[in-house]
């Protein structure tokens, strides 16, 4: 029988995971609300207590820093997949099951 880790337990463990990957390139896709999907591309900066940064590739060789809120990883909101492989990093199966 599996235990159910408490979502707060998994928003350290989201942030404990981010921390190892800093330094990365990694893809990142945001539901920005209104049928709007932003997918981006980039290198993980920074990761602090609440959010971490990346930084992603502009027009014109400009870059741009992106922050992105651990609960919004949790809640499905934002997906981050490895750069190499196309591998989702966090999947935590909400799909289908009720909160």
């Amino acid at each position: 029988m599996e235990v159910e880790v408490p979502p707060a337990n998994r928003v350290d463990q989201i942030r404990e995971e981010l921390v190892s990957l800093r330094g990365r390139h990694l893809r990142v896709r945001a539901n920005m609300g209104r049928s709007r999907v932003v997918e981006r591309t980039g290198t993980l900066v920074g990761a602090y207590p609440t959010l971490f940064v990346v930084e992603v590739e502009e027009r014109r060789g400009r870059k741009a820093r992106q922050s992105y809120q651990y609960v919004d990883v949790l809640t499905g909101a934002v997906e981050i997949y490895d750069h190499d492989t196309g591998e989702r990093l966090f999947d935590f199966g909400f799909e289908g099951q009720q909160l």
